[in-house]
């Protein structure tokens, strides 16, 4: 498929690059992440041959854009690929309730949900400030999922604003070549649904819905339309924030430690699997989640430079394909799932 903007054929714009490094950890959203340190990784990054980045507004109310902006924008713009987020504007405020939704990001800023058109104009125009950059690649509208528990009314009334709103808008910008593509980033399978149906959307981001843990959904109801439409997808945590790998959460928000038991045992056993292979699990998560057919990008988080070093070399670590047949023998993943070669 060619990298190109949407000209109405059907060829969409996807990123060329197919590994990325998102931005939550550089939003200070787990913990305290120095800037001395956001640097590091962004070199190590950069130093490894990653071209992709992955950032929001929302990453720590600025705090993310504007790091990885001190480190982009001092490298060659057509060398690299550069998505955010819409959907939620900042205003600084003397009575931020930042700490309540970043307690360890030093922002002044509140965030206002805004998927109109005019809206998603001024986040773009207020990303490109933050960031020191004069384009962005992608464009995803954010968390318009039944997971967001801030919106200011349900999930489908705020799809509805921005299916009159920033979706169309987007379109204009991808055709004016503002953007060279635009989707939506959610946690939950049925907005993307909904966009691919109802939109002309180039790649959405699909966090927390294609992982070792939990894959099903996405194969069975997900990729086939990604496919009908022939649009594809950008996977993000497929370690579940961490889960996989050892963290004491699964996926995000305030709740994240409540971790239901059916995962911690299936962490367990694929743990069991991994280790009568020789296998980091890590690295098994990771390429797990990149294989699908329609999968045109993995980003990973990282808060420290070793990390995302580690993830890197992960993808390029060969799995003995025993270690995958023994995983679908004890149904630990689907049948139909794909595999890294």
């Amino acid at each position: 498929m060619e990298n190109n903007a949407n000209n109405g054929s059907g060829v969409h714009y996807k990123p060329p690059f197919n590994f990325g490094l998102g931005g939550v950890p550089l939003g200070n959203e787990f913990a305290v992440v120095t800037d001395k340190d956001a640097y590091a990784i962004l070199e190590a990054a950069w130093s490894a041959g990653i071209r992709y980045y992955d950032v929001s507004p929302w990453y720590g109310l600025g705090l993310a854009e504007r790091r990885y902006g001190s480190f982009l924008h001092n490298k060659q713009r057509s060398e690299y690929v550069i998505s955010s987020k819409v959907g939620k504007l900042l205003k600084a405020s003397k009575t931020a309730k930042n700490r309540e939704l970043f307690p360890f990001s030093p922002s002044p800023n509140d965030v206002i949900f805004d998927y109109t058109a005019s809206g998603v104009r001024r986040s773009i125009e207020d990303s490109l400030q933050r960031l020191g950059l004069g384009s962005l690649d992608i464009v995803f509208v954010h968390d318009i999922s039944s997971d967001n528990k801030l919106l200011p009314t349900s999930w489908q009334e705020q799809f509805d604003i921005a299916k009159k709103g920033a979706f169309p808008e987007l379109t204009r910008m991808r055709e004016e070549g503002l953007i060279k593509g635009w989707g939506i980033g959610v946690n939950t399978p049925e907005p993307i649904l909904r966009v691919l149906s109802e939109a002309d959307p180039d790649v959405c981001l699909m966090a927390s819905q294609y992982s070792l843990i939990d894959h099903k959904n996405a194969l069975d109801q997900l990729f086939p339309a990604v496919r009908k439409k022939n649009a594809s997808l950008v996977v993000g945590s497929s370690l579940n924030a961490g889960f996989i790998s050892g963290s004491p959460r699964y996926n995000y928000g305030k709740d994240s430690y409540k971790i239901p038991t059916e995962f911690l045992d299936k962490r367990k056993k694929l743990r069991e699997v991994a280790a009568n292979h020789g296998v980091d699990l890590r690295t098994a998560a990771l390429q797990f989640s990149a294989s699908p057919d329609v999968a045109a990008a993995l980003i990973v988080g990282a808060s420290s430079e070793q990390q995302i070093l580690a993830d890197y070399t992960s993808m390029q670590t060969k799995i003995p394909s025993e270690f995958w047949t023994e995983l679908k023998a004890e149904k630990l993943i689907e049948q139909n799932a794909r595999t890294p070669a």
